[in-house]
């Protein structure tokens, strides 16, 4: 990766994307601390106000 110019190939954008400057890499006991786990999504609704925002989408169709 080379810092100075701009990326020629979508191969190095991605890797000037990817690169974490040490600074801002985690610490090495963190990356072995045990994480919590994904709590589940709670079942997604629409009520009467989200679907009064599209109640006309027909005409606009």
């Amino acid at each position: 990766m080379n810092l100075s110019t701009e990326p020629e190939t979508i191969g190095d954008l991605i890797a000037d994307c990817a690169h974490l400057p040490s600074t801002l890499q985690p610490e090495p006991a963190a990356e072995q601390a045990r994480l919590p786990r994904p709590r589940a999504a709670r079942p997604w609704t629409v009520d009467d106000a989200c679907h009064a925002q599209v109640a006309d989408l027909d005409a606009y169709v």
